[in-house]
C-alpha cells in the first residue's frame, strides 16, 4: 500500500500543476514581453516551450529526462502523452455538444464544403511533401523510417493530438522509433509557421495597405465579453460547469465502448481504432445532442442542460493542455538525431501550405480573400485557435463568413479525410504507393473543389 506522501501518489497532481503553472506563465510573459505579444504565438505553445528549455536545462546536469525524474512518479513522459491523447478528443466533444444554430443557405453551404475539401486537400499536398522528402531521406540514412513524411499533416494539419496518435502508431505498430517525438516535434513547428508566417504576412499586407488591421478595442471589448457568466441563471443545486463535464465524461466513457468493441471485431485494427478516438467521440457527441433534442422535443426534459458558453470555455480548456502537454512530450533526443530533417520538412510545409491556400482563397473566396487565407492558414498548421487568432487580427468582430466556414467545414472534412487516415497506415508497408494514392486523391479533390469553374466552361 501506497503512503501518502510518496511521489506516486502526488506525481500525476505535481505533472498536471506544472502544466497549468506554465500557462500562467506563458500568459505573463506575453503580456510583458513585446516580441511575444506581437508574434500571436498561442500562450500553450510559450509554455510548451518553458517546458522544453527548462527539461534541456535539467538533461545537460543530469543526463536524465526531467519528466522521468522520481518527483513525477518516475514515468511522467508517457502520462504527458495519455494527456495529450485524450485532451484531444475531449476537446472535440466538448466543441461538438454545442448547439449549432440556425439554417444556412445553399452558397453559404457552397463555401462551407470547399472549406472543408481544402482542408483535406491541404493535408494530401502536406503529405504528399513529407512523403517525397523521407522517401529520399531513406535513401540516404542508413535505417531511417520512409514513412514518416505522413506526420507532416497530421502535426500540421490536425495539431499534437492526432501528431502523438500517429506516432504512436508508428512506433508501436512499424517501428519507428521515435515517432511520438518526431510527430510531437512538427505539430510544434507547425504553430511557429502559423504564427510567424501569420505575423509576416500581416505586416506585408499592410505595408502594401492592402488590409487594415482590426481595432485593437474590439479585442477589449471582446474579452470582457468572455469575462461575463452565462446568461442562464443558476436555479438548482448541481452546478452548471458540473452539468457541461458530466455530458463530455459521458459521451467519452461511450466513446470508449465503441471503440472497445469495435477492437474486439477488429483485432488486427485496434491501435488504428483507438487512434481515431476523436472521431469516435465526435460521432457519439452527434448523437448525444440528436437524443437531448428528442427528449426536449417530447417534454422528458423540460430546459436545456448544455451550455454553449461552459462547453466553449471547456474545449478550449482541453486544446491548451493538449498542445502544451504535448509540446511537453517531445524527447530531446529525438530532435537532436533528426534536427536537420525536421527542420526541412517544418520550413517547406510552411511555404507548400501558404502558396496552396493563398491561390484557394484567391480564386474561390474572393469576397473575403484575406480573412478565409488567414483563417485557413492558421488553422491548417496550428489549430483553429490559431486561425481565429489571425483572423481577429483583421476582422475583429468577426463580420466576414471565415469563422463561420471553419466551425461547420469540420463534417466534409471529416467524411473526406477518413480515408486518407486510412492510407496513413498502408504508409509503412507501401510508401510508394501511398504517394501515388496521394496524388490521384488529391487530383479528385482539385475537381470537386473547382466543379463550378470545370462544368461552367463545358457548358460554353
Amino acid at each position: 500500500m501506497s503512503n501518502f506522501w510518496d511521489y506516486n501518489i502526488w506525481g500525476t497532481f505535481s505533472l498536471f500543476a506544472i502544466l497549468l503553472g506554465c500557462l500562467l506563465l506563458g500568459s505573463i510573459l506575453r503580456k510583458v514581453t513585446p516580441f511575444l505579444r506581437n508574434s500571436l504565438i498561442p500562450i500553450s505553445v510559450i509554455g510548451g516551450g518553458i517546458l522544453i528549455l527548462v527539461s534541456a536545462i535539467y538533461r545537460a546536469f543530469t543526463g536524465e529526462s526531467m519528466f522521468d525524474a522520481a518527483f513525477f512518479g518516475g514515468n511522467g513522459t508517457e502520462k504527458l502523452e495519455i494527456i495529450t491523447y485524450h485532451a484531444l478528443a475531449l476537446g472535440f466533444i466538448a466543441s461538438t455538444l454545442r448547439d449549432s444554430g440556425g439554417k444556412l443557405t445553399k452558397n453559404r453551404l457552397d463555401e462551407i464544403v470547399n472549406t472543408g475539401v481544402t482542408t483535406v486537400s491541404t493535408y494530401l499536398v502536406q503529405g504528399i511533401l513529407g512523403l517525397g522528402i523521407t522517401i529520399i531521406a531513406a535513401g540516404v540514412i542508413t535505417g531511417f523510417f520512409p514513412a514518416a513524411g505522413v506526420l507532416l499533416p497530421f502535426g500540421y494539419g490536425q495539431g499534437t493530438g492526432q501528431a502523438l496518435n500517429y506516432g504512436t502508431i508508428y512506433e508501436t505498430e512499424f517501428g519507428f522509433i521515435g515517432g511520438k517525438s518526431f510527430g510531437l516535434s512538427l505539430a510544434a513547428l507547425g504553430f511557429l509557421s502559423a504564427s510567424i508566417g501569420g505575423v509576416i504576412h500581416l505586416n506585408v499586407q499592410r505595408l502594401r495597405k492592402r488590409l487594415k488591421v482590426a481595432d485593437k478595442s474590439l479585442f477589449q471589448k471582446a474579452e470582457q465579453a468572455a469575462d461575463e457568466p452565462s446568461a442562464k441563471p443558476i436555479t438548482e443545486s448541481l452546478d452548471r460547469m458540473t452539468v457541461q463535464i458530466a455530458l463530455i465524461a459521458i459521451v467519452y466513457f461511450a466513446t470508449y465502448g465503441i471503440m472497445y468493441l469495435l477492437g474486439l471485431l477488429l483485432s488486427g485494427m485496434r491501435s488504428v481504432i483507438f487512434g481515431f478516438n476523436f472521431l469516435i467521440g465526435v460521432l457519439a457527441a452527434i448523437l448525444t445532442k440528436m437524443i437531448l433534442r428528442f427528449l426536449r422535443k417530447k417534454s422528458v426534459l423540460r430546459r436545456e442542460y448544455r451550455d454553449n458558453f461552459l462547453l466553449t470555455r471547456s474545449s478550449n480548456f482541453c486544446f491548451d493542455v493538449m498542445i502544451i502537454s504535448g509540446i511537453a512530450a517531445i524527447r530531446l533526443d529525438t530532435l537532436e538525431k533528426y534536427g536537420g530533417l525536421l527542420l526541412l520538412l517544418g520550413v517547406s510545409g510552411a511555404i507548400v501550405t501558404y502558396v496552396y491556400l493563398r491561390f484557394i482563397a484567391k480564386k474561390l473566396f474572393p469576397s473575403y480573400c484575406e480573412e478565409q487565407f488567414l483563417m485557413m492558414y492558421g488553422m491548417l498548421t496550428g489549430t483553429a485557435s490559431t486561425g481565429t487568432i489571425l483572423l481577429r487580427e483583421i476582422d475583429g468582430e468577426f463580420e466576414t463568413p471565415a469563422t463561420e466556414n471553419m466551425i461547420y467545414q469540420n463534417l466534409p472534412a471529416i467524411v473526406l479525410g477518413f480515408p486518407m487516415m486510412l492510407l496513413a497506415t498502408l504508409a509503412p508497408k507501401r510508401p510508394y504507393l501511398t504517394l501515388i494514392i496521394f496524388v490521384l486523391f488529391l487530383a479528385a479533390l482539385q475537381i470537386l473543389l473547382f466543379r463550378k469553374q470545370i462544368f461552367r466552361r463545358r457548358k460554353k
